[in-house]
């Protein structure tokens, strides 16, 4: 690895593989909740057009 860290390697270390894991776990949690936060707001939008009209 320290090889790998002065250029004489190609590819990304260990820390720097292990970030971009992190990351793809952090990316696909985030679009798991926006696409729940999605739903959520058009049913709650339906639901708001669905009550009876109030003077």
């Amino acid at each position: 690895m320290q090889r790998l860290r002065l250029g004489q390697r190609p590819g990304l270390t260990t820390e720097e593989r292990e970030h971009i894991r992190a990351l793809a776990r952090e990316v696909r949690e985030l679009r798991q909740a926006n696409e729940i936060l999605r739903k959520a707001s058009a049913y709650f939008a339906q639901a708001e057009l669905d009550r009876p009209f109030k003077r």
